[in-house]
């Protein structure tokens, strides 16, 4: 990963202008499509499979007056009046008639109707119309809603008060708030004293700005064509701000120190993108890998909220490894800490002179590490307790705010109805077995009316085809009370013996029901997805820090950090301490999806801070294998961009909590909160104090395990490789060069083995046919190493693979079995690999000159001159093995491997297989050629290529190397071995 990432900044840094040009266009694209598309945010908490959605959906299809939308006009008399009165009543049937002519709107029943049924509270002070519109809520126009609002003036001018209820009026708009923008401005803040520079300050803030508007663009242009809630938008917003500022203050801080200590600009910024991309990749992934974990919970609009925040960090890693190089690429050196500097005293010497707050702080904890453990374990514990009590629910009208017209008509129908009234049930009755209908509705309603916590049950009310009833259930409580989710259950309890008694199928659905069965889903999967997560966490970090202890311990704090952040959440959002100062007007349940959403981006951040705090103590210990000495080096050295890092998250999150709607207000506390003691708690004192009691144990790891599990090197241990063979390849001057190199596998390897070859020559590899294959493969970049160093054409392999794969091609003539293929099309395979669609119009052209070559290097030796149409199956052995060749050579290589196997004959005129391959390729062109122990040197082609001969029967599997060298031209020859 280390060493593609080196290439993207490489390439981002060297062209600047054209990957700047790309985001420009890509932001612009997206935010223009969202402008054209118009797609807006809607609340649509649906959850397939479960008996309340499915009766939704048939009432959809034979009750669609009762499956609509629907709006509560609630009427409030003067104190000592009643709405009784009959001008009130006036009022209220006169704005009834308004509204049933409105567009959009299919019937009103006003609290007079012969068909309403407890539509006026006891006292009489209190109505309710109840208004139906046509669709469901995601359907209803603003323009609707305006105008059913406007009739409010008639009733208004009678000296009632109205207020308007319905998931209709439920604020779905999204924009960004004050505070909102305080929080980018504190996390600036952070950012100019971490570096001392307002440039290098800005940058981050730069990067996530783009990456945010790539993204929001992206999920409102997505909302044209599929349901997105409202929360999806500002959690996207507000994830994308906190990782996007986060990942590129990593790469820019590493860039900065390595600039101080004089790295090359360019080199700095792609080895940046490298080692500290690395780490920001893998974050990022395991950020990316949780939030799409919300999919296998199975509720459509959280998936939607997790791929959106999903794509949000997506966005924001590839602006960090693309655009972030590229803008480095033009500041060029401006960004490096001025000489004298603090930064360039931090940078330059960093374990010399006064100790900076992270090594004072890091020496603290270890000097007594068993009380800084139980002291972390001890307060998170603490607050981890009011989670206990964990309450989940879907957001209501009674957290919406208080000046809101929903609030409003909520709190009315609570004091005049009862708290109930605001979460009615609906119960849906098969009727079509059934020849009393009457008598079995008013019987299921008896049945209803003496269940515990109901405050009212209305009469059965048939469809037009008279093959659906619903019954109206008021609970005795609140919609979001425990005792409103026991109800439904008993409903469906009772259902069965209803079945059996009158052949009447019950169901239980509204709202309530909906957000009931949403929340018992949620809180049935949080146990499951938390094992996923911490399993996750498990298996990443063992593959990162190849190490036992340190997952287990970074899981364990993350489960603490969780459990801490959730008892906070419920302390002030449930129970209501202190929960004036953050502006919680309404103390209840807990968002039903915050615990899951909290795991999954808490998950990510927390394996961020342990990346980049133990990354340096492994760096550290490897070194020294002192593990003491590891803990406070690495953790000196990461310390203050974590504590920044923390700080922004915090900051941002914690912006979105004071103006932020009721349901992203609980999300960004549990983050902020979260993000905060998993940084300063967990990560920056338990981890060290952990760390240091293990000692050398820390770094335990089986090695079967290390067998198994891939070498992820976020620490850039391989790219260290790759740069340093690099910088050998180049400067070699052969073709094909090969010092001390081994090859085959670890346990049976082969070597070592020495080579030079000059570009253009012929090498005639002799021996084994398993070891020159071996060789052969390993040459064309198919086989890795096993050692040594080696590089074809300038590419260091293995970690060049890519480049000797397109240079080095294989033609395997020993393989005598009839493909049925022409010569034309063997050679027009090979051609379509390299060459682009619209350039097949000169394909014939192409195969003609082909099939000329290999007519000129065959000369006399076949009967008929080859065609296109010649299959191959009918040519002598030779020249089927030059077609081979032919064909490989189509792909244009520098090397041409050719294995002959047994070897060939020569033709009549005692031409061999040499001379027609060396007539074959371009001089340019280095011809290797594979054959078990056949002299194929011919003197008429060392005229014009030095062959060089190596044979492989004298390396010896276990290392020994007895090899001569065979020169056969001493004016074109080359020493083979050095």
């Amino acid at each position: 990963m280390a060493t593609f990432l080196y290439r993207i900044g490489h390439f981002a840094y060297r062209r600047a202008w054209l990957v700047i040009g790309v985001w420009v266009i890509v932001l612009g694209g997206i935010l223009g499509a969202n402008a054209a598309l118009g797609g807006t945010t809607q609340e649509s908490f649906a959850i397939p499979g479960t008996e309340s959605q499915e009766a939704i959906d048939k009432l959809a299809e034979v009750f669609p007056q009762a499956a609509g939308a629907a709006v509560q006009v609630v009427y409030q008399a003067p104190d000592g009046a009643s709405v009784d009165d009959p001008a009130y009543q006036a009022a209220i049937t006169e704005m009834g008639t308004e509204m049933a002519d409105l567009t959009g709107v299919t019937s009103v029943v006003d609290p007079f109707s012969e068909y309403a049924s407890g539509a006026i509270s006891d006292d009489e002070t209190t109505a309710i119309t109840k208004v139906q519109l046509t669709g469901e809520s995601s359907d209803v126009s603003d323009a609707t809603i305006a105008a059913v609002v406007a009739t409010a003036g008639t009733a208004e001018d009678a000296g009632l008060t109205v207020a308007f209820g319905g998931q209709v009026f439920q604020d779905n708009t999204f924009g960004i708030t004050v505070t909102e923008i305080f929080g980018v401005l504190f996390a600036g803040v952070v950012l100019v004293i971490t570096f001392g520079s307002l440039m290098s300050a800005g940058m981050p803030l730069l990067m996530a700005l783009v990456g945010v508007g790539v993204a929001i663009g992206g999920i409102g242009a997505v909302s044209a064509f599929v349901s997105v809630s409202s929360t999806a938008p500002m959690l996207a917003m507000m994830l994308g701000l906190a990782v996007g500022i986060d990942y590129s203050l990593f790469i820019l801080s590493r860039h900065r120190t390595q600039l101080a200590n004089g790295v090359d600009p360019h080199e700095s910024a792609s080895t940046s993108v490298a080692t500290a991309g690395s780490a920001v990749v893998f974050a990022g992934i395991t950020v990316i890998i949780a939030l799409l974990g919300l999919l296998v919970v199975g509720i459509p609009f959280l998936s939607v909220m997790g791929l959106g925040a999903a794509f949000a960090v997506l966005i924001s890693i590839a602006v960090a490894i693309t655009l972030l190089p590229a803008i480095l690429g033009l500041a060029k050196g401006r960004l490096a800490p001025k000489p004298g500097s603090r930064a360039h005293r931090r940078a330059t010497t960093p374990d010399t002179g006064r100790p900076t707050l992270g090594h004072r702080w890091v020496a603290i904890v270890l000097k007594a590490p068993v009380v800084a453990v139980l002291a972390v374990v001890g307060i998170l514990g603490v607050m981890a307790i009011p989670a206990l009590s964990l309450d989940l629910n879907l957001p209501d009208s009674a957290s919406e705010p208080v000046e809101s017209t929903q609030y409003q008509a909520y709190r009315m129908i609570e004091k005049g109805f009862g708290p109930g009234y605001n979460g009615p049930l609906i119960v849906v009755v098969d009727i079509t077995q059934t020849t009393d209908i009457v008598a079995d509705l008013d019987t299921i309603s008896a049945e209803l009316r003496d269940l515990p916590d109901v405050a009212f049950v209305s009469a059965g009310q048939p469809n037009a085809t008279v093959d659906t009833a619903i019954i109206q259930v008021m609970p005795d409580s609140a919609p979001n009370s425990p005792k409103t989710k026991e109800l439904v259950q008993s409903i469906r309890d009772i259902a069965p013996s209803i079945n059996d008694d009158l052949g009447t199928p019950v169901t239980v659905t509204g709202a309530t029901a909906v957000s009931i069965d949403i929340s018992n889903r949620l809180t049935n999967a949080l146990i499951p997805f938390a094992l996923i997560v911490v399993g996750l966490s498990i298996v990443l970090l063992t593959m990162v820090f190849r190490s036992i202890f340190v997952p287990v311990k970074a899981a364990l704090g993350f489960l603490l950090s969780v459990f801490a952040s959730l008892g906070a959440t419920v302390a002030i959002f449930q129970w209501g301490w202190l929960a004036d100062l953050i502006g919680v007007s309404n103390p209840g349940p807990i968002l039903s999806f915050l615990p899951i959403l909290l795991m999954a981006v808490l998950f990510g951040l927390a394996m961020d801070y342990e990346v980049f705090l133990v990354s340096g103590m492994r760096e550290e210990f490897v070194k020294t294998r002192n593990a003491r000495r590891a803990v406070v080096h690495g953790f000196s050295h990461a310390a203050r961009v974590v504590t920044a890092a923390a700080l922004i998250m915090f900051f941002v999150f914690f912006a979105f909590v004071p103006e932020g709607s009721g349901a992203i207000k609980g999300i960004a506390f549990a983050l902020a909160v979260g993000v905060f003691l998993d940084a300063f708690l967990v990560r920056m004192t338990l981890v060290p104090a952990a760390m240091a009691l293990a000692g050398n144990a820390a770094w335990w790891l089986p090695r079967w395990l290390a067998r198994v599990l891939p070498n992820v090197d976020i620490e850039g241990e391989g790219l260290r490789q790759h740069l340093d063979d690099s910088a050998w390849a180049r400067a070699q001057n052969d073709d094909i060069t090969a010092d001390a190199l081994y090859v085959g596998l670890p346990e049976s390897r082969l070597g070592p083995i020495d080579l030079a070859v000059d570009a253009g020559s012929v090498l005639v590899l002799t021996g084994p046919d398993a070891a020159r294959r071996v060789l052969a493969a390993t040459l064309a970049g198919r086989l890795d190493p096993v050692a040594g160093r080696l590089q074809v054409r300038g590419a260091a392999l293995p970690s060049d693979r890519a480049v000797a794969m397109r240079t080095v091609a294989l033609a395997e003539v020993s393989d005598t079995r009839d493909n049925g293929l022409t010569v034309g099309e063997l050679i027009a395979e090979r051609l379509d690999l390299v060459q682009p669609l619209f350039r097949a119009a000169n394909r014939p052209a192409q195969l003609r000159l082909w099939v000329d070559r290999l007519n000129v290097a065959l000369g006399e030796s076949e009967r008929r001159p080859l065609t296109a149409d010649t299959t191959v199956a009918s040519l002598s052995a030779l020249a089927r093995a030059a077609t081979l060749a032919a064909a490989a050579l189509a792909e244009r290589p520098g090397v041409l491997v050719v294995d002959l196997g047994d070897g060939l004959p020569a033709d009549a005129g005692g031409r061999g297989p040499a001379a027609v391959f060396g007539a074959l390729a371009p001089l340019g062109t280095t011809l290797i050629l594979s054959v078990t122990a056949l002299d194929l040197v011919d003197p008429a082609l060392t005229q014009e290529r030095g062959i060089q001969r190596f044979d492989l029967s004298t390396v010896d599997q276990d290392g020994t190397d007895t090899n001569s060298t065979d020169t056969n031209s001493s004016d074109t020859g080359k020493a083979l071995q050095r």
